[in-house]
């Protein structure tokens, strides 16, 4: 596989073009997706969010980790459950309701930021946000494709399976199958529209094919 080393600053820019060239949606999504603890998803967002303003795009950060199910649910099989972890912690149908379906052609254009409080197990019983035409929504998170997610651009942070292990923190290589069976299941480097390596997070590489 062929990666072109590029600087985080760069990588940036060259996102923040892709992003501005998707065309045909007055509103659009864009995930970033990676292992949560291997890579930071929240860092890349967050990083094009002046960017694209700069560009007259106005810009909504939201976190998938605030679209996660009920405790009750998330750890009914344990909270080290690498399998629920998988299928069942993110509320994916909210997610698509309170997110994504807004953003449709003729969906009614506002978003709910945050939808659950997974620290204290609660409703963040947030407001809606309004999001103009040219708007765009970054959504971070881990897991996210594969799941029938309508996003109109995805950039997968991935990991090689030793910079993984080596990553994650040591209390959470319990999900560590989580992440190899979303790799061997999904294979979102195959269904993402950019492809970092981000072994060493300071040295990100895109890639360009095999």
């Amino acid at each position: 596989m062929r990666y072109r080393p590029i600087s985080p600053a760069a990588l940036t820019a060259e996102l923040t073009d892709r992003i501005e060239a998707v065309t045909g949606r007055s509103r659009i999504a864009v995930a970033v997706d990676g292992a949560e603890g291997a890579t930071d998803t929240t860092a890349l967002a967050n990083a094009l969010v002046d960017p694209l303003r700069l560009r007259g795009r106005p810009t909504v950060r939201i976190s998938a980790r605030d679209f996660l199910r009920p405790a009750s649910l998330r750890f009914e099989h344990g909270r080290q459950d690498p399998d629920a972890r998988y299928t069942d912690w993110l509320d994916v149908n909210a997610l698509r309701r309170e997110v994504l379906d807004p953003l449709a052609d003729g969906g009614r254009g506002e978003v709910l930021p945050a939808l659950w409080d997974a620290g204290r197990d609660r409703a963040t019983r947030r407001a809606r946000v309004p999001v103009p035409e040219g708007g765009v929504v970054l959504v971070d998170g881990e897991l996210l494709l594969g799941t029938g997610l309508a996003f109109d651009l995805v950039v997968h942070l991935w990991c090689s399976p030793a910079a993984l292990r080596r990553r994650v923190p040591a209390g959470d290589a319990w999900a560590l199958p989580a992440y190899a069976r979303y790799e061997e299941e999904v294979d979102p480097a195959a269904l993402a529209d950019v492809v970092v390596r981000v072994d060493d997070p300071r040295h990100p590489a895109v890639y360009e094919g095999s």
